[in-house]
């Protein structure tokens, strides 16, 4: 029996030295220490907004094309005899300039027939003015002798035939005036039909050829750009007026610039893309083409455009990145917390927003993305950067 409680009494012992071990060391554990950190802001990247006169500025696109534009067609037959070396191809000619020469002999004898045939009628008329005086003195003493013993109808029909000879004077010189054919306007050669020796009839088509006295852009503009413009549907602009619109394009490697004016916009909208088209002309688009870093605004060319609209006296600029969905901006206040603002947009662009009301000048727009948005949590502004630059959505204009 003594045996039994004593190996009954040593794992007793064991276990209860264990549970003593465990509660002396729970006791004497050192204590954690319980100060908790604030919330670490997070950092974002931020604008700051400006308040300024500003004019608001329209960004588009379209193709050059020729304002005129002409088929060349031969107004009389014959074997082309002369041909200028601008009738090729891209050749530049001047008003007036021949372009080429249609053989004139038939028209110079046509000519010369035309004028001994007025000769004759003239003489005819002398003839018939001097047998009508010779009746009138001889048929002195009669009392109503006929127009016709007056010899009258036959001076009219001298008269008309006259007429006659004279018009058909006319159109002789105008016929050989026609074998040289030119254009009244400066211009481009852009694809012949005919060359040196060849037969053409009136009525031909030629050549086909654009002036370069002006080109047109035609440039699309939605009804949001409409009123960054400030013109109206059907607008056009009085002689040497317009909007300044500013065109650029890659050409061989290299971003060129030409100026212009919108001068038009269309009376309509277009039916199946709902926009309405405005038309820019550029003045000497060609210019000196001898100089290698000109380079010519040429038909067919595809550009962008920048125009200048309606200008704000007190508009609130910011980075398009600033403006957030529903026209919402993410602004840090001083206290370094977020706010989020609603705001009244007047005109964006990719670059730049601009708005009426909801941001004060110089505050601080938040620009780059935030995740879950919740106002009042803290920010911590990374850096300042000025978006201002031409070309966006607005233009600053000098005190």
């Amino acid at each position: 029996m003594i045996s039994r409680l004593k190996r009954a009494a040593i794992p007793m012992a064991v276990l209860g030295v264990g549970i003593g071990a465990v509660v002396v060391l729970t006791i004497m554990k050192p204590t954690p220490d319980t100060a908790s950190e604030p919330p670490r802001a997070l950092k974002v990247y931020v604008a700051p907004a400006e308040q300024r006169a500003a004019q608001l500025r329209v960004s588009t696109h379209g193709e050059v094309r020729a304002r005129i534009s002409s088929e060349v067609v031969a107004q009389v037959s014959g074997r082309i005899v002369e041909v200028s070396p601008e009738f090729v191809e891209g050749g530049a000619f001047n008003p007036g300039e021949t372009l080429f020469r249609v053989e004139d002999i038939d028209y110079r004898l046509a000519l010369n027939e035309a004028e001994a045939r007025l000769a004759a009628a003239r003489v005819d008329l002398e003839q018939a003015l001097a047998d009508a005086d010779v009746a009138r003195k001889q048929l002195a003493g009669q009392a109503n002798p006929s127009p016709l013993a007056l010899k009258k109808p036959q001076v009219a029909r001298a008269r008309a035939a006259i007429e006659a000879a004279e018009a058909n004077l006319a159109l002789a010189q105008t016929n050989l005036e026609r074998t040289r054919v030119s254009l009244p306007y400066h211009g481009r050669i852009t694809e012949t039909l005919v060359d040196l020796g060849q037969f053409v009839t009136a009525g031909k088509v030629v050549a086909k050829a654009f002036g370069t006295d002006h080109v047109e852009i035609r440039l699309p503009l939605t009804d949001a750009q409409l009123g960054a413009l400030g013109v109206p549907i059907g607008y056009s602009a009085p002689p040497g007026g317009g909007l300044p619109v500013d065109l650029t394009a890659q050409v061989a490697g290299k971003l060129y610039r030409w100026s212009g004016r919108v001068t038009r916009l269309d009376a309509a909208v277009d039916s199946a893309t709902r926009v309405i088209y405005g038309t820019a002309e550029v003045s000497d688009p060609y210019g000196s083409t001898t100089a290698p870093e000109h380079m010519p605004l040429a038909v067919g060319l595809f550009v962008d455009a920048n125009i200048a609209g309606r200008v704000i006296d007190q508009a609130i600029a910011l980075p398009a990145e600033g403006l957030r969905a529903g026209d919402r901006v993410f602004v840090l206040n001083t206290d370094g917390q977020l706010e989020i603002r609603e705001t009244e947009v007047i005109h964006q662009t990719a670059e730049q927003t601009v708005i009426a009301s909801g941001v004060n000048d110089s505050e601080l727009v938040i620009v780059s993305a935030i995740r879950n948005p919740i106002p009042g949590m803290s920010l911590e502004a990374i850096e300042s950067f000025d978006f201002s630059q031409d070309g966006g959505a607005v233009e600053a204009l000098a005190d």
